[in-house]
């Protein structure tokens, strides 16, 4: 009996030798794609960080702008216009801030769960 079986185990075999490769591939695959993304967010970290930063020295600098203008605008020096430019300008720049400190936050949160946070949408949906 085992002798007319013998074809079928090799092929089980093979079978199985051929699904391990697989799992190893798949295996690898995803871990190669897991520091691909910690790479990335690490990176992206980086920028937002320098970002934010020249963002907050460009509000100092429109903010100053805005308080040199209004200044002038109200000794009579500049027109109504400039004082608008200046106002503009720093809201512009507040504004760019407060997007890339978003930006910043949902890097953070990309690089909570790239590094294995323990955060799930099914459980937080669960808990409210």
């Amino acid at each position: 009996m085992p002798i007319f079986e013998f074809g079928y185990n090799r092929a089980t075999l093979d079978v199985a030798k051929v699904e391990k490769d697989i799992d190893i591939a798949n295996y690898k695959k995803a871990i190669q794609t897991a520091f691909k993304e910690v790479s990335n967010a690490l990176a992206g970290r980086t920028t937002y960080v320098t970002q934010v930063a020249a963002d907050r020295d460009y509000v100092g600098s429109a903010q100053q702008y805005y308080d040199l203008a209004q200044a002038r605008y109200r000794s009579g020096t500049d027109s109504f216009l400039t004082l608008l430019d200046a106002q503009r300008t720093l809201y512009t720049a507040q504004q760019q801030l407060v997007t890339d400190m978003l930006a910043t936050q949902s890097n953070l949160i990309t690089l909570y769960k790239v590094l294995g946070g323990g955060w799930s949408e099914t459980g937080a949906v669960a808990q409210r």
